[in-house]
């Protein structure tokens, strides 16, 4: 019995491989079709129903915040789970507890119960884990080279579901009208049953496990259980600028999304739109977010890392300019939040990229597991932040926060350059 087989319970030949490569990414793409349906669905009115619920727009960014306080808490676990039994088992569980999420959401939504809705949309942030894990479960077999581009595919894969996602919100809330439930909760009963879909398809379909076996393929001398653990993921990325430069670029890209995108219905809103529109704009916005993430993924292959990451800051810069000066203009505002999508792209494909190449391959998973619980820990600061800034001051000023946190990010990823090509110089 080969070392693949032992650990993934299926027979799997090194000659296999390209077209089990091929096989697990079909798989991952038909699941974050679901998963990002599910999600963007349920979280294009996670403003507006939390607002409805709580009755004060300075808690309406809560419910944003609360998911992806949800992806940051239970990403460890999750990655703890993976390093241990693999992806299949975390995605699952994963797309599981989402899915009772929201159905506490609806649950909450119905008796007007503001604390249990916050419950509801922290599980329903356990969905949003598992689309970010399975970006990095299309990495786990593919070739250095080309790492980013697979990556990409995953997250492209988003789009079909995110775009569709919000404009099936306003007929999914109708749907439910007769039931006793709030139009703004309809969205995630619908988001109930797509995570159930989503669940029961990996469950069944991804086989062999691609983290396994990629695992039985390394040398043996990562085979031992210490250099996968948890605090061997920890020590890996404490131990390499690069993958402290990769953690930063997804946090602050996650963070600047998160806050100006979570608040944008609500200036929509505030401006006449619709809950059409509405959701409208917020197709636009993922559009950019994940359906040009290939060309995002082949500019990090070819270009390299810091250049991708510098693309990013450029971006999400442009985007803040844009969406903070709209005045109320619907097109200025989709095109902000276009152009925000884009640079999210590039940084998280980039940054996912260069911090699977800089741990060893071991302690990824644990690595990876951290990224996802300092971005989404970041944005949920972010978008707690984000519902006051509104509140307090204006839209504008959220947006010229959310581009001075880019400053400390293009001076990180300047220095790493510079560093580097002392190094190359020197030797």
């Amino acid at each position: 019995m080969t070392a693949v087989e032992r650990q993934t319970g299926v027979l799997v030949d090194a000659e296999a491989i390209p077209a089990l490569r091929r096989r697990i990414t079909a798989v991952l793409i038909a699941g974050q079709i679901l998963g990002g349906l599910g999600v963007a669905t349920g979280i294009a009115l996670a403003t507006v129903l939390a607002k409805q619920v709580s009755g004060t727009e300075s808690l309406s960014g809560l419910a944003p915040t609360a998911t992806v306080t949800g992806t940051a808490v239970l990403s460890v676990p999750l990655a703890a789970l993976m390093t241990a039994r693999g992806r299949r088992p975390g995605l699952v569980l994963a797309y599981l507890i989402g899915a009772a999420g929201a159905g506490v959401v609806v649950l909450a939504a119905s008796i007007g119960n503001f604390p249990l809705l916050l419950l509801g949309m922290a599980m329903f942030g356990a969905a949003s884990s598992a689309n970010l894990q399975s970006r990095f479960a299309a990495a786990d077999l593919a070739e250095p080279e080309r790492r980013a581009r697979a990556i990409s595919n995953v997250v492209w894969a988003t789009t079909i579901g995110a775009v569709l996602g919000p404009n099936i919100a306003a007929p999914a809330g109708r749907s439910v009208s007769g039931l006793g439930i709030p139009e703004a909760a309809g969205p995630f009963l619908w988001a109930a049953g797509v995570f159930l879909l989503s669940a029961l398809l990996v469950a069944v379909l991804l086989r062999p496990d691609p983290l396994l076996t990629a695992r039985a393929l390394a040398p043996a001398e990562e085979q031992t259980a210490a250099a996968r653990s948890i605090r061997a993921g920890f020590a890996a990325v404490a131990a390499s600028p690069r993958a402290r430069l990769a953690l930063v670029t997804v946090a602050v890209s996650h963070t600047a999304m998160v806050s100006i995108m979570s608040m944008t219905p609500v200036d929509l809103g505030h401006h006449g739109a619709s809950i059409d529109l509405i959701g409208l704009v917020i197709s636009v916005h993922i559009a950019g977010m994940y359906a040009f993430s290939p060309l995002m993924g082949r500019l990090s292959d070819r270009l390299g890392r810091l250049s991708g990451i510098g693309l990013a800051v450029g971006l999400l810069a442009c985007a803040a300019l844009l969406a903070g000066t709209a005045q109320g203009s619907h097109v200025q505002t989709a095109v902000g939040l276009f152009v925000l999508g884009l640079g999210w792209s590039s940084g998280l494909v980039s940054g996912s990229a260069l911090l699977t190449d800089s741990v060893p391959r071991p302690a990824r998973a644990a690595a990876q597991g951290l990224s996802d619980l300092t971005m989404n820990t970041s944005a949920g600061l972010g978008g707690a932040t984000a519902g006051l800034i509104v509140a307090q001051a204006s839209y504008g000023w959220l947006n010229l926060t959310a581009a001075c946190l880019l400053v400390p990010l293009g001076g990180l990823a300047l220095f790493t350059r510079g560093r580097r090509a002392r190094g190359a110089a020197q030797g």
